[in-house]
């Protein structure tokens, strides 16, 4: 489990560098399409890093990882299912996950600075939760 450890708080620490780089009193709608862009980006990272600390967790669990179309939506309920990440975590990261398969299939240029606001004003307290449940399991 030690070294299950060390790679989750190497996740961990990556993501607080991302999220780090957040603007935290800035209005998106103030922000250049490039600018918005990097936000996107910077959204995305957090999540993909909160998938690799549930698939590092789960599969130190013998969890069987989901595949398919729905796989990130499904490695999200396991983590729920398995005790993992609370309800309530889970519907947050839930937000953080519909926005990860827009930005992943979508166009930079189309983001909405009032779609992109509510998830970086949360992120730093959802990877909070996100952090302490993990903490919490291993």
């Amino acid at each position: 489990m030690a070294d299950v450890q060390e790679r989750v708080e190497a996740e961990l620490e990556n993501i607080t560098r991302v999220l780090s780089e957040l603007p935290s009193d800035l209005s998106c709608d103030d922000l250049s399409p490039l600018e918005q862009a990097g936000i996107g980006s910077l959204l995305h990272s957090f999540y993909n890093g909160v998938e690799n600390v549930l698939k590092q967790v789960l599969s130190s669990r013998d969890v069987e990882l989901p595949t398919g179309p729905s796989w990130h939506r499904d490695l999200l309920n396991a983590a729920n299912t398995s005790g993992l990440v609370s309800e309530t975590t889970a519907e947050d990261l839930r937000r953080y996950l519909a926005f990860r398969h827009f930005f992943s299939h979508g166009y930079a240029v189309d983001l909405m600075p009032d779609r992109l606001e509510p998830l970086v004003r949360d992120a730093a307290d959802v990877f909070g939760r996100f952090q302490s449940d993990i903490k919490n399991c291993l």
